[in-house]
């Protein structure tokens, strides 16, 4: 098993990916190669930095978490532009919304319990 397997954030974060799949799943057909595209990279993009970072130093694993937390901003971003264009519902944007907000203050704790062990 390898070390992000194991932890939290990674778990969540992979269910978060896939939430931004199935969103980005309802934009118009001709958004599938922009704003869709972006949306579900940026979805990947937080496990993929938790998985890069965990093979590092507690200093260059917080890098990583810094750069999971940017892709889970601009999740949000994008379905705020996503309700705003009419491509989603106010729904799934609050969905997405709530469940940013967890998943970083999660990925802060975790990167605070990291300081905390030296």
């Amino acid at each position: 098993m390898f070390r992000f397997e194991e932890l939290e954030i990674w778990r969540l974060s992979i269910e978060y990916g896939k939430r931004c799949y199935k969103v980005a799943s309802g934009f118009p057909k001709y958004e599938m190669y922009g704003l869709a595209d972006q949306l579900r990279r940026a979805g990947v993009s937080i496990s993929n930095n938790i998985a890069e970072g965990s093979v590092g130093s507690g200093v260059n694993f917080k890098r990583y978490l810094i750069i999971a937390i940017g892709s889970v901003f601009e999740t949000v971003n994008i379905s705020y532009f996503a309700y705003e264009t009419k491509y989603i519902k106010n729904e799934a944007r609050q969905e997405l919304y709530d469940d940013a907000q967890m998943l970083i203050k999660k990925i802060r704790a975790f990167s605070q319990s990291l300081s905390a062990r030296g």
